[in-house]
């Protein structure tokens, strides 16, 4: 079998700086223009092979559907068909991200599969044929295989790779509900009072390390149909910024939220705050992975 039998990889989650809906495409999709960013927040998954032939998915939660659906299971099953690998496969998810709520936990863990298995099994795939699988899967994952700052184009698949953005501080919290992305582009109106975010303006900000001019220009044209099935989401943005966060916005299709904190104090208030008025479940102050160099972490 080889020295390597198991291995553990980080699955960094995402949120997204911006967002833009262009329209929709003939083949259902959506065309978007988005700003996506890793987070130092991660699930561990941990990859054993195994002697029995089959793929064994298991987490710490009871409620994540670990069988064929899961995106994981997915991820293994490709590239064992594709490369006819013998044996077997378990995969555990020790899962913190966040579970549909925004920040592409289910593709972080498909890309951090991806990874595994070529590492576990010396496929030799480079980055670029995992992302050419990767999309099979879902339009996260190219990028979840990548990570850091980008622009995403396309379905989400078109990656241009950015400097890391400035900025370091922030506090994440989901509301105690779930939204699905298919519900939320189904509820989504385009129409000439959609404010679009400046997604040209924010990558410039984030070429110049201004972020400042990247917290102003922070959008996401998803929100108004997410809010209308979570409230809360606006709730947990009014907070954040009342104690402080220079910029607050909901994540992918939500229905999480992040603010920008330049204090630490201020975010522990709002986390105290939004747990208080029982806004969210799951709060975590985090930062952005990985940070530019010339920002000193404590």
């Amino acid at each position: 079998m080889g020295k390597d039998v198991q291995i553990q990889i980080r699955a960094h989650g995402k949120i997204n700086l911006g967002i833009d809906v262009l329209g929709k495409r003939e083949d259902g999709y959506h065309e978007v223009r988005m700003i996506m960013q890793t987070v130092r927040l991660h699930d561990r998954v941990t990859l054993k092979r195994e002697e029995t032939p089959g793929i064994r998915i298991s987490s710490n939660l009871s409620f994540l559907p670990c069988d064929e659906s899961n995106l994981a299971y997915k991820a293994a099953s490709l590239l064992f068909q594709e490369f006819s690998l013998e044996g077997g496969l378990s995969v555990h998810l020790e899962k913190r991200i966040p579970v549909a709520a925004g920040m592409a936990g289910g593709s972080a863990d498909c890309a951090a599969v991806l990874r595994g298995v070529n590492r576990l099994y010396h496929l030799g795939l480079n980055l670029s044929e995992l992302q050419k699988r990767g999309v099979r899967l879902g339009a996260d994952v190219p990028y979840c295989l990548m990570g850091g700052t980008a622009l995403a184009e396309g379905i989400g698949e078109k990656l241009t790779a950015l400097p890391p953005a400035p900025g370091r501080l922030l506090l994440i919290a989901k509301p105690p509900v779930s939204l699905s992305s298919r519900y939320i582009y189904t509820h989504l109106t385009l129409n000439e009072q959609t404010v679009h975010p400046d997604i040209d303006g924010m990558v410039e900000a984030i070429r110049q390390g201004d972020a400042g001019g990247m917290i102003r220009r922070l959008g996401n044209v998803l929100e108004d149909a997410a809010l209308g099935k979570c409230p809360q989401i606006g709730q947990i943005k009014r907070t954040m910024l009342e104690n402080g966060a220079r910029g607050a916005l909901m994540s992918g299709s939500g229905p999480t939220v992040f603010g920008f904190f330049d204090d630490i104090r201020q975010a522990r208030r709002a986390a105290k705050a939004c747990r208080s008025q029982k806004l969210a479940r799951q709060i975590y102050i985090t930062e952005l992975y990985p940070p530019r160099k010339t920002v000193e972490l404590s």
